[in-house]
C-alpha cells in the first residue's frame, strides 16, 4: 500500500525555495537600470557645478556693475559749504571726472586737491550712491587784513594768509600791523588772539590791532583811544576787564582816558 506524500528522492528533486526553476535563465541586470544608477550618482555633482557656475556669473556681473558699468558711475559732483569759492572752482580742484565708476573714485586724493585751495579750512569728499560725489568744505573766515608791498591780504584766526583783496575788506575784518604775518609768527598769533577774544560789542570798536612783538600788542578803538594789551597771557581775563572798563566809562562811573592798560588785568592803569 502506497503512502501519500513524497519520498526522499522526490524531495531532493524539488527546487530549493528561492532557486530558479530548472532550465530558467539567471536574472540579468538591465543596461537601463545601470544607467539610472549612474545618473543618480552624477546628479549631485552636476548640481554643484551648475551652482558654482551661477555664483561665478553673479560675482562677475557684480564686479562689472561696480567697476566698469555706467550704472554706478559719477554723474554729478555736488559742493556743500562754498561761499567765497564758486562750485566750479571746487569741482575743478577735486578733479573727479564724470563717468568714473563711483567705487574707483579716490576720495582722499580728491579731498587733498581741494584742501590746497587757500580759502579752504577743511574738506571731506564722500560717495553718494548711485552716481554722486559730495564735496563738503568749510572756508576760512577772515578776521584781519594786512598790507605788504601794496598788496592787501586776508588772514583767518589762525594767522593763515589765504586771499588777496583789492577793494574794501569784509565787514568786521580789522587791519593788522605786524612785521611778518603768518601762522608761525608769534606776534601775529598774539595780536589775533587778543582780537578774537573780545566780545562782539568791543570788537566792533577796534579799528586796528598791532604787535611789535608777541609781548607788545596794542588795540586802537574807533574814538582814538588806545588799549595796551601786552602779551598773550590771560587773554580771556583781559577781554573781560576791558569790556567792563568801557561800560563804566560810557556810563560815567569812570573818567575818560586816552589809554587803557590791561596788560596786567588785576591792576588796570588808565591814562
Amino acid at each position: 500500500m502506497s503512502r501519500t506524500g513524497s519520498t526522499t528522492r522526490d524531495r531532493s528533486r524539488r527546487p530549493r525555495r528561492g532557486a530558479a526553476p530548472a532550465g530558467a535563465a539567471a536574472p540579468v541586470t538591465s543596461l537601463g537600470s545601470r544607467r539610472g544608477r549612474s545618473r543618480r550618482t552624477r546628479s549631485p555633482r552636476r548640481r554643484l557645478v551648475v551652482v558654482a557656475v551661477g555664483l561665478a556669473l553673479v560675482v562677475a556681473l557684480g564686479a562689472w556693475v561696480l567697476l566698469a558699468s555706467p550704472l554706478l558711475a559719477v554723474r554729478t559732483v555736488r559742493v556743500d559749504g562754498a561761499v567765497a569759492l564758486s562750485d566750479a572752482q571746487v569741482v575743478s580742484a577735486a578733479g573727479v571726472e564724470e563717468g568714473t565708476p563711483l567705487v574707483r573714485v579716490d576720495t582722499g586724493a580728491a579731498a587733498g586737491r581741494v584742501a590746497q585751495l587757500p580759502q579752504v579750512a577743511s574738506v571731506e569728499v564722500t560717495r553718494g550712491w548711485p552716481g554722486t560725489v559730495v564735496v563738503t568744505l568749510a572756508e576760512r573766515v577772515p578776521v584781519a587784513v594786512v598790507e605788504q608791498a601794496g598788496t592787501r591780504q586776508l588772514l583767518d584766526a589762525g594767522g593763515v594768509v589765504f586771499d588777496t583783496i583789492t577793494g574794501d575788506a569784509p565787514n568786521g575784518v580789522v587791519p593788522l600791523d605786524v612785521q611778518d604775518p603768518g601762522p608761525d609768527d608769534a606776534a601775529t598769533t598774539a595780536a589775533l588772539g587778543a582780537l578774537t577774544a573780545l566780545p562782539d560789542a568791543v570788537r566792533s570798536q577796534v579799528t586796528q590791532v598791532s604787535a611789535r612783538s608777541a609781548d607788545d600788542v596794542t588795540l586802537t578803538l574807533t574814538d582814538g583811544r588806545s588799549v595796551r594789551w601786552g602779551s598773550a597771557d590771560r587773554t580771556d581775563r583781559k577781554a573781560e576787564v576791558l569790556d567792563a572798563l568801557l561800560d563804566q566809562i560810557d556810563q560815567g562811573t569812570l573818567d575818560p582816558a586816552s589809554t587803557l592798560d590791561v596788560s596786567t588785568p588785576d591792576a588796570v592803569v588808565l591814562r
